[in-house]
């Protein structure tokens, strides 16, 4: 359940018969939650009021333990729009991070469709295991996590032209570009996050040199909420802008050559030089040990933190699952689980 006092600070808790939810401004039993219809209003001990609600996904994901960096739910419904994951498709997932995009990519698909997800690091693949363990109450059946890379792992999972989907969510997907055309069917759909403009080029100029997608389209999502109250009709003073890229592409067919682009003549035109003054590894001294998460920005944590991230997601999904029933009831805030 989710608890949002007076101030807007919501708790996500697990109901356990006979815990409590404890704040410093008083107590609120478990008991008394348990039998309430959903979005009802409930006191707590010193008389102060939360509204008791059925977490949504995009509240769970912002509020679940993280390894890695989240895919936030303004990009993660782009990427479902976007790439147009549909019931019953099979969609591969590069980079799991710490779930929260493979969940939404397990709502899309639904049960009668199929996730299959790579991850490099074991620890972020636990850490995502135990999240969507914790949230659907056991270990989906549709879900296939895998630990490697995607470009060794890939070809040896599922046969060619048999993937509808591929997500890219990874520090260099212009690597995975073959292995990605070879998995996916004629008219495919590729879609890569990226966080930063460098990133954005490289994976467009790849695709464009492979010759296998169509003419990549990239965008960028900001949402920016409004104050509403009475008179006082305004923007607010904090917005979610930028926090990564999307660029998608469609896989042609066999033997298919893309008509090139119709356009003038432009001061913007480049040469193979440019391309490598622009980016680390092209060009005649490149470097492809250049790319890395420090180089990008990426913020990266210890293994220890990871470790401790993948046990605080398995005591939640114990917990909800009551294999621990004399476990404490998990309180978790937006404000804790950040980055």
């Amino acid at each position: 359940m989710q608890l949002t006092g007076p101030k807007g600070r919501m708790n996500t808790i697990t109901l356990e018969r006979g815990a409590e939810f404890h704040s410093h401004k008083g107590m609120i039993r478990h008991d008394d939650i348990v039998d309430l219809p959903d979005a009802s209003v409930i006191a707590n001990n010193s008389g102060e009021e939360y509204l008791a609600l059925r977490p949504l996904l995009s509240d769970f994901v912002m509020s679940m333990p993280r390894g890695a960096a989240i895919v936030y739910p303004k990009d993660a419904a782009q990427i479902v729009s976007l790439a147009d994951i549909f019931p019953g498709a099979r969609v591969v997932e590069a980079g799991v991070g710490s779930g929260a995009l493979s969940l939404h990519l397990l709502r899309a698909v639904g049960p009668q469709g199929e996730v299959h997800s790579f991850e490099r690091r074991e620890e972020f693949a636990d850490i995502a295991r135990e999240n969507a363990r914790a949230y659907a109450g056991t270990h989906p059946a549709n879900w296939t996590v895998r630990v490697g890379d995607l470009q060794e792992e890939l070809p040896n999972a599922l046969e060619a032209d048999s993937v509808d989907r591929v997500v890219l969510d990874m520090l260099a997907p212009w690597e995975c570009v073959d292995v990605t055309a070879n998995a996916l069917a004629p008219g495919g759909v590729v879609i890569c996050y990226v966080a930063t403009v460098t990133q954005l080029s490289r994976t467009v100029e790849e695709l464009r040199r492979s010759g296998r997608f169509t003419h990549p389209q990239a965008s960028e999502t900001m949402v920016r909420g409004w104050h509403v109250e009475g008179l006082a009709v305004r923007p607010d003073h904090r917005m979610v802008g930028h926090t990564g890229f999307l660029v998608t592409a469609r896989k042609l067919a066999p033997g298919t050559a893309l008509p090139s682009l119709k356009r003038r003549a432009s001061k913007s035109d480049f040469s193979e030089a440019d391309m490598g003054n622009w980016l680390p590894d092209m060009g005649p001294d490149a470097d492809p040990a250049a790319w890395s998460e420090e180089s990008v920005g990426q913020r990266v944590k210890s293994d220890k933190i990871l470790r401790k991230k993948a046990r605080e997601a398995g005591r939640i999904a114990d917990h909800r699952a009551g294999i621990d029933s004399a476990a404490p009831a998990t309180t978790i805030t937006p404000e804790d689980s950040g980055e």
